[in-house]
């Protein structure tokens, strides 16, 4: 079935299956029925929705933002102490203009931390790109706490959306967890975008973000209210944008979710404009595959295209995209 061109991004009551989640018969509740074919149409027609009944306190949410705001507000020399290289794993502070989409350097400073690897990783050479321990700043004070316990929160809010996409899929509900993301890979990234007005040199830098897909399963989103600056490409090729609404996620697919549908859900370019007077943050949370996982196409998927999705590691595809996406 070709895909329809949205003309906006729906919002999607998941409540019904946070509060089932661990049911057996999960998908046989109609409330959550009628979330799993929200979840279909969204996935299959645009790859974003909101994510609204999910369970995270506003407090939380608001609480994220408001920290990292102070984090960002810091002078650079204490920002640095906590500087992404490559020994580092590529965690860590990385300052305006560092992160690269298609060439361009992006209009943003940022800091990304990655799930910490374990004994039963190391041995593989490739982990070796994005091994190490994430780096804290010393300031905001509760800046650690705060968001360790966000990552544990939406690290379950993410495998109970992906219970109800598997089932839409047409699958068990725990397709996605054991050995495909059992385990997950997960990434934080802390995103501050200054206002372009602020800048010295404006046009040594690209937009807030460069058009992307993203590289793993599924994103959601945490965005300061009231600044827009997320836009998202439907299938018509036409711009939406993907205004705040408080309280909610915004929730977008990713590479791996294409190859394992078989391209039944496609992963939507989208970028950030930041035009607006004010600093703007958003933190994006990434629930990945398993990161030694092999994404191939799922067996119930394989009839739903001509064409059959090229495996991949999820791991190799993680460090090819970090190699290329910083300067």
């Amino acid at each position: 079935m070709a895909p329809h061109a949205l003309d906006s991004i729906p919002t999607i009551d998941v409540e019904p299956l946070v509060r089932r989640f661990d049911d057996p018969g999960l998908g046989a509740f109609p409330d959550v029925r009628d979330v799993i074919e929200q979840l279909d149409h969204a996935c299959r027609n645009i790859g974003f929705f909101y994510a609204a009944g999910h369970g995270v306190s506003r407090e939380l949410m608001d609480d994220v933002r408001s920290l990292s705001h102070e984090f960002f507000k810091l002078p650079d020399c204490d920002k640095m102490r906590i500087k992404m290289t490559p020994s580092s794993g590529y965690r860590g502070y990385q300052k305006l203009g560092e992160n690269v989409s298609y060439g361009m350097h992006d209009c943003h400073e940022a800091i990304d931390y990655f799930r910490e690897l374990g004994p039963e990783i190391q041995d593989l050479e490739l982990a070796k790109t994005v091994m190490g321990p994430n780096q804290w700043p010393e300031n905001p004070k509760r800046f650690r706490a705060v968001m360790e316990d966000y990552v544990d929160q939406l690290r379950g809010l993410s495998k109970a959306i992906l219970r109800g996409v598997a089932l839409a899929l047409g699958g068990e509900a725990d397709t996605f967890e054991g050995s495909r993301a059992g385990d997950p890979f997960w990434i934080l990234r802390v995103i501050g975008y200054p206002p372009k007005d602020s800048l010295e040199s404006p046009e040594s830098f690209g937009i807030g973000c460069g058009e992307h897909t993203d590289y793993g399963l599924l994103t959601l989103v945490n965005q300061d209210p009231e600044i827009p600056a997320l836009q998202v490409k439907n299938c018509s090729g036409k711009w939406l944008w993907a205004d705040p609404v408080p309280g909610t996620f915004v929730v977008n697919i990713g590479d791996m979710l294409k190859i394992w549908s078989n391209g039944t859900y496609q992963p939507t370019l989208h970028r950030v404009l930041n035009s607006a007077m004010d600093f703007r943050v958003s933190v994006p949370f990434f629930y990945e595959p398993n990161f030694d996982t092999k994404v191939e196409p799922l067996s119930f998927c394989l009839g739903n295209s001509k064409e059959e999705e090229k495996p991949v590691v999820y791991g190799e595809h993680l460090v090819k995209k970090v190699l290329t996406n910083f300067a």
